[in-house]
């Protein structure tokens, strides 16, 4: 089981505040990252997240967990900016994702998927004159959402059938496999939907 931006039942101010909210919040600051050019901005935006995060008593493994899956690209990325435009260039870029990425965690620890569709329902009403339908986009997002921990499983199935056969660890050799479990999964769930008649 993955604690991968899976919701965390805690009574504390953030788990309070209503879904639009924080995803409000979290679309200023993805905005206003725009703006950020000294390498102390995202220092300062890190430390003030993980104030929220201490704020919300989620614990230090989950927090941790969320950003995990990102250092190995930090790195390499953290190397090139240094490379080509300075430590200062690198801290700005990295510092910024790193941040977009725990907040917007923080929005999935704090927040049931039932709240977070039912604001994106909200915001889709308006399309409904153009034909769309803002409870099939809630149903979309309610998947995707409940999609992330099912593949991060299944990558880590492939990973450790890899490990005890001694396979390859080339990428290629790891992605195929997860490629076809995870579209074998989504087919289950489209023949899931069908049977409900949700296939039209």
């Amino acid at each position: 089981m993955t604690v991968l931006a899976t919701y965390v039942e805690r009574d504390s101010p953030i788990h309070r505040l209503p879904a639009g909210v924080k995803l409000g919040a979290l679309v200023v600051v993805a905005a206003s990252t725009v703006f950020v050019r000294q390498w102390w901005q995202p220092v300062a935006l890190l430390a003030a997240i993980a104030v929220v995060y201490l704020v919300a008593r989620i614990p230090w493994r989950s927090a941790l967990a969320q950003v995990r899956p990102l250092l190995a690209l930090l790195v390499a990325l953290a190397i090139f900016q240094t490379v080509f435009a300075g430590w200062e260039k690198a801290v700005v870029v990295c510092g910024c994702i790193l941040a977009l990425a725990a907040l917007a965690s923080l929005v999935s620890l704090t927040t049931r998927t039932d709240d977070l569709v039912d604001v994106v329902v909200r915001m889709a009403q308006p399309s409904r004159r153009f034909g769309v339908v803002p409870e099939r986009i809630g149903l979309l997002v309610s998947l995707g959402i409940r999609s992330v921990p099912v593949v991060v499983g299944l990558a880590r199935e492939v990973r450790d059938a890899q490990r005890a056969r001694g396979a390859s660890a080339r990428p290629i050799a790891f992605l195929v496999p997860l490629v076809v479990r995870s579209l074998r999964h989504a087919d289950k769930v489209g023949e899931a939907l069908a049977a409900r008649g949700l296939d039209d």
